[in-house]
C-alpha cells in the first residue's frame, strides 16, 4: 500500500509551498515570487521546472537541482512554524490497523522528495510506518514513481508484483491516474488537492470523505 503525504497523510499549513517559494527567491536573489498554480498531485521536481518557466526563467537540471537543494534547507524550518499542522482523521486508526497485517508492506507514494517526505512525518511522528516508497527523487512522472514504490513493496514481500494487491491512497486525480497505471487500485479521500467532484470524476475504486468514514478501513483491509 502506498500512501500519499500531502493533502492524504497529512495538512502542513502550506509549509512546503512556502519552501518552494523561498529557494526560488534565495536562488535568483528576489523577494516577492508567486508561483500561480496548483501544486497539487506534482512532484517536486515538476514543480520547481513549472515554476522556473512560469518566471521566463531556463528550466536546466542544474538550475532545478539548485532549487531543490535551497528547498530542504527551508523545509524544516517552514514546518516547524506552521500552525495549522495535523493529521487526516482516520489515518493513524489505519496505519495501526496495517503495520503489523500479515502480507502487508506500508510505503509512501509522494511527489515529495524523500528528504522532504520524512521532514514532513516527522513533526507528526509518522515515518516509523513507512519502510521504503516511491518518491519525487525517483522519477519526475508520478506514474513512474509510483511504479518504483510497489515494486520496492513487492520485493519486500518477496512477491512479484503481479501477485500483490497494490492500493495507491491519495487525494487527486493524479493518484487515480498512478493507480491505473500500475494495474492497482485507489483509495481516494477529499482531504486535500481535489474536491469531492473532481475526484468522483475519475471513478477511483473507492471515495471517502476521510478514512473514518464508513466502509474506508474496510476498503483498505480488502
Amino acid at each position: 500500500m502506498l500512501f500519499d503525504v500531502d493533502g492524504t497523510l497529512i495538512t502542513t499549513g502550506g509549509a512546503g509551498r512556502k519552501a518552494i517559494v523561498r529557494s526560488f527567491e534565495k536562488a535568483f536573489g528576489q523577494e516577492g515570487i508567486t508561483l500561480p498554480f496548483s501544486f497539487a498531485g506534482m512532484t517536486d521536481r515538476l514543480i520547481v521546472r513549472k515554476g522556473l518557466e512560469a518566471l521566463g526563467l531556463s528550466a536546466q537540471e542544474a538550475a532545478i537541482d539548485q532549487v531543490l537543494e535551497d528547498y530542504l534547507e527551508t523545509l524544516a524550518d517552514e514546518v516547524e512554524r506552521a500552525e495549522r499542522y495535523f493529521v487526516h482523521p482516520g489515518m493513524l486508526a489505519a496505519l495501526e490497523a496495517l503495520k503489523d497485517r500479515p502480507g502487508v508492506a506500508l510505503g509512501l507514494g509522494t511527489g515529495n522528495l524523500e528528504a522532504g517526505a520524512r521532514i514532513k512525518l516527522e513533526r507528526v511522528q509518522l515515518n516509523h510506518y513507512f519502510s521504503f516508497g516511491g518518491f519525487g527523487c525517483d522519477a519526475e512522472d508520478r506514474n513512474a514513481l509510483i511504479l518504483e514504490g510497489a515494486w520496492r513493496g513487492a520485493k519486500l514481500l518477496e512477491r512479484s508484483l503481479k501477485a500483490c494487491r497494490v492500493v495507491i491512497i491519495g487525494d487527486t486525480p493524479r493518484d487515480v491516474e498512478a493507480a491505473r497505471f500500475v494495474g492497482g487500485e485507489c483509495i481516494a479521500v477529499a482531504t486535500g488537492g481535489a474536491t469531492w467532484e473532481e475526484l468522483e470524476q475519475t471513478r477511483p475504486d473507492w471515495l471517502f470523505e476521510n478514512l473514518e468514514a464508513d466502509g474506508a478501513l474496510e476498503a483498505l483491509l480488502g
